[in-house]
């Protein structure tokens, strides 16, 4: 995830204060601990094998014909996260551009070079030690004689803005990262403002003009981040995104993300107001910077940015995010809502009310998901945009 603003390497200088505390604290949960990315992101992984046929549709868009001497292909890794997954995913696009140049008689392929980026916060090291040869146990590691086809390195910052040079990148993949925003609107934590999310930390069911600010902060920051790719990859280079999506016109139905952080999740923080652990105000003043966009949403952007045509823009069924191995049980329903949201939202909640209350927060929300888990497995669904772009 990796959120931020801007267009070139010096934006930082005009950062809001906002934009540079969220950008210094977002993060999955690092670690390899219950509630940490590595060991929740199993959904993510099936949703991203899912789309796999048109992953590999858009790298056969990539020009590979007259190539310059020895220079690398490059692939870039957006919102990378800790776990496994973008590993696998790298490891995909490399033997499919080695079978493709194969095909065209190449007697042998470039060098691959991957660079992996997420803000600073990042967990790089639990990434990095999962790269081959190093994944898996030390015993493990020393027995085994496989090797990496690839060049790895770690890029931190964010991705709404400038993070290579120009005219450097051959495939930009992200996934799961771009529902993520920079900042929270300020006018939805204004209490002047008719945006003001009062009573909520998340915009489904919020007001209209709430949502509509997070709608604009969405499609201002994906402008910035297209702006940034425009200028970084290579002519003949392709991008392939996936990100939350929604079927809904409506913004203020945030469809499965708003059932993960909108409904039990939200009914935890109102049980710590209720229960005197923390004021209203602070519930109040906490808000999910999530924005799952309608196609339309997303369409808007790439055209009016017009640096890009879409080759593929479609909204797919991804699955309930959660992990959960025996259904039945409603305790492991509760505990697996929990883990979710802490994996992706736990560094936020205890930046904002500590630790302790922290922990607070998220046994509430096991109860709550324990208590309504036949109505949570049935209705919590995932829908993603897959968008397919190269140059116009």
């Amino acid at each position: 995830m990796a959120p931020g603003a801007g267009t070139g390497p010096n934006d930082n200088l005009v950062f809001s204060n906002n934009v540079v505390k969220l950008e210094k604290l977002l993060s999955m949960k690092g670690g390899q601990g219950e509630a940490s990315y590595v060991h929740n992101s199993q959904a993510q992984a099936r949703h991203a094998r899912s789309v796999l046929h048109l992953l590999k549709e858009s790298l056969d868009g990539v020009e590979l014909i007259n190539r310059q001497g020895d220079l690398p292909f490059v692939i870039a890794d957006l919102g990378c996260s800790c776990g496994s997954n973008t590993i696998y995913i790298t490891e995909v696009i490399i033997e499919h551009i080695i079978k493709r140049y194969a095909a065209l008689g190449y007697d042998q392929p470039p060098e691959f070079s991957t660079f992996f980026s997420d803000l600073p916060s990042n967990d790089f090291n639990t990434l990095f030690q999962l790269l081959p040869p190093y994944g898996g146990s030390m015993e493990e590691c020393l027995a085994s004689d496989s090797h990496r086809s690839y060049f790895a390195a770690g890029v931190p910052g964010s991705f709404y803005r400038r993070l290579f040079p120009s005219k450097s990148v051959d495939m930009f993949y992200s996934a799961f990262s771009l529902h993520w925003l920079s900042q929270v609107p300020d006018i939805v934590v204004d209490k002047k403002s008719s945006a003001y999310n009062k009573g909520k930390i998340f915009i489904h069911g919020a007001n209209e003009a709430a949502a509509n600010a997070y709608k604009k902060q969405f499609q201002s920051d994906l402008a910035e981040f297209l702006r940034s790719r425009s200028v970084e990859m290579k002519r003949g280079g392709t991008m392939f995104l996936v990100c939350l999506g929604r079927t809904s016109g409506d913004p203020t139905d945030q469809g499965g993300a708003g059932l993960l952080f909108g409904t039990h999740f939200q009914d935890a923080w109102d049980d710590l107001v209720q229960e005197g652990l923390i004021p209203s105000e602070k519930r109040d003043n906490f808000n999910i910077p999530v924005y799952a966009p309608s196609i339309e949403d997303f369409k808007e952007v790439v055209e009016a940015d017009g640096s890009f045509a879409i080759n593929k823009l479609q909204i797919f069924r991804g699955g309930s995010p959660l992990v959960v191995n025996h259904p039945d049980d409603a305790a492991e329903v509760g505990r697996a809502l929990a883990t979710s949201c802490r994996s992706v939202s736990g560094v936020l909640v205890d930046a904002h009310i500590g630790d302790q209350l922290s922990d607070e927060l998220f046994l509430r929300v096991t109860k709550r998901g324990t208590k309504h888990a036949k109505e949570i497995l049935e209705q919590l669904q995932f829908f993603h945009i897959v968008a397919s772009l190269s140059f116009a």
